[in-house]
């Protein structure tokens, strides 16, 4: 499987787009004066503690109050358990861990989406190439990703083997770690520590709401995140970033230092992949699948829904092959568009009716393995009886329709405005209203070019009718900066 990098630098905002066997599967947006939060260190106070909720509200310098939930808040027993010791079966409430004007040391584990602040933790975790640190317990954890036993066990006695020389904390062993050498690991520790010190140092005399540690920058982030070899290039845009990714693979990657290159080309490394085609199509409702079949995807504040639909694809044998064949080409273009868009949290799947239980199991079973190339974490469930399916996928930023748009002006976000013909009655209505409060001589009605021209032609008989029966006259003018939901009753 051929797999690439590309990244596009401009001075106000980086991309990187991950392509694989030429498709775009993923693109990260990161604008300079928006930069992403997660990862990043503050040293916050808390400013208001919520018992009904379990959870607090802390000022960490950011424009809205930072969330933090009892459940996101360490705790020496949380250790002990990972460590296989007895614990406290009674939890502390918030109103035990935390008070009104208290500094804690904080993380960002979700940036601010929409109305909501930040999501955060009292839990410190900072990631290497190979490892991820979190001080205060003393437990060593491997990825999952890595099955082979034997593998599992030389990467633990690696990490047993020099940890009491740092101070005491987790390490979990990432999946890129498979496979390298004793001194490799044994470098990211040291790393780790250093880069803890000197975070401890810069809490020491930090004041409220400063930050203490910033994460990287997305170029760098994305070069320290790399699943190892697969990657055949990483094609740049930007020589001084190209120099700067050089060197970081060079002392941190050299497994991949020698798939790095320089794009010099006259034209951008976007279209040339047709990446910024792609990047457009993801904005829209409607996606198409090949066979003719389509899929509408709604993003709500709540939840993501998916629905999927047969199209122009009527199948050459029964409607329950065609059904079949449609859902199971919509589970690879779903899990795409889920990794594209960055969508997260409650996603509602809804499937073509099957009436064949082989058929919604290996539908299941393709969507599944679909998602093992997800890198966020997913959970899935069984097909309902309606034909849904419900997952849920990790959220840490927000989604690339967020990052990219806003909300309409017009319809402020609800996809739809009300109809000419709707505003003309609403007017008509307004008017009978303002006539029985006021004394007036007539109306000037200010409206869109659309709504003026509706009542000046198919409802020009109602507006006669309707001066008849007020008895004043009504003249209407257009404004053109009106929307056509818009409209004023001017009393004369």
């Amino acid at each position: 499987m051929s797999e690439e990098l590309l990244i596009n630098i401009t001075p106000q905002e980086t991309r990187v787009a991950y392509v694989e066997n030429g498709v775009l599967q993923e693109v990260h947006i990161e604008r300079a004066h928006r930069r992403g939060l997660v990862g990043n260190v503050y040293k916050g106070k808390v400013c208001r503690v919520l018992p009904g909720m379990q959870a607090a509200f802390l000022e960490v310098g950011l424009e809205r109050t930072a969330f933090l939930h009892a459940s996101d808040i360490f705790r020496h027993e949380e250790s002990k358990a990972a460590e296989g010791d007895e614990v406290n079966k009674n939890p502390e409430t918030i109103m035990e861990l935390l008070r009104e004007g208290q500094e804690v040391i904080v993380q960002v584990v979700k940036d601010p989406m929409g109305s909501k602040g930040a999501r955060l933790t009292t839990q410190i975790s900072i990631p290497s190439r190979y490892l991820v640190y979190l001080p205060g317990s003393d437990h060593v954890g491997v990825s999952q990703k890595i099955e082979d036993e034997a593998e599992r066990q030389r990467l633990k006695d690696a990490i047993n083997k020099y940890k009491d020389e740092f101070e005491p904390g987790r390490y979990i062993i990432r999946t890129v770690a498979e496979g390298v050498k004793e001194e490799d690991i044994y470098s990211d520790m040291k790393f780790l520590q250093k880069l803890w010190l000197s975070i401890q140092e810069k809490a020491a005399t930090a004041q409220s709401g400063e930050l203490i540690h910033e994460d990287m920058p997305l170029v760098m982030r994305t070069m320290r995140d790399l699943r190892g070899v697969s990657i055949e290039k990483v094609r740049i845009d930007s020589n001084v970033t190209f120099n700067k990714v050089k060197k970081f693979a060079g002392k941190f990657l050299p497994d991949i230092e020698g798939c790095i290159e320089y794009y010099p080309g006259e034209r951008p490394i976007f279209d040339l992949y047709g990446v910024e085609d792609e990047i457009r199509k993801s904005l829209d409702r409607k996606v198409q699948l090949k066979s003719g079949g389509y899929l509408v995807i709604d993003q709500t504040e709540a939840m993501t829904t998916i629905d999927v639909n047969t199209g122009a694809f009527v199948g050459h044998r029964t409607l329950e092959e065609t059904i079949f064949k449609t859902n199971l080409e919509a589970t690879q273009a779903i899990v795409r568009q889920l990794r594209l868009r960055n969508l997260g949290g409650i996603i509602i799947i809804d499937f073509i009716d099957m009436t064949d239980a082989e058929h919604k199991k290996q539908v299941l079973h393709a969507l599944e393995s679909c998602l093992t190339r997800d890198r966020a974490k997913t959970h899935i469930t069984e097909v309902s009886t309606l034909g849904l399916v419900e997952m849920t996928r990790k959220r840490t930023r927000e989604s690339l329709e967020h990052v990219l748009c806003e909300n309409c002006p017009t319809c402020h976000g609800r996809g739809s405005i009300l109809t000419a013909e709707t505003v003309c009655y609403e007017i008509f209505r307004e008017i009978m209203r303002e006539d029985r409060q006021f004394k007036t001589q007539k109306f000037l009605i200010l409206a869109s070019q659309t709504v003026v021209d509706l009542l000046l032609d198919e409802e020009s008989t109602s507006v006669a009718e309707l001066e008849e029966f007020i008895g004043k006259p009504i003249s209407f003018q257009v404004e053109t900066e009106y929307t056509q939901e818009q409209f004023d009753v001017v009393l004369m």
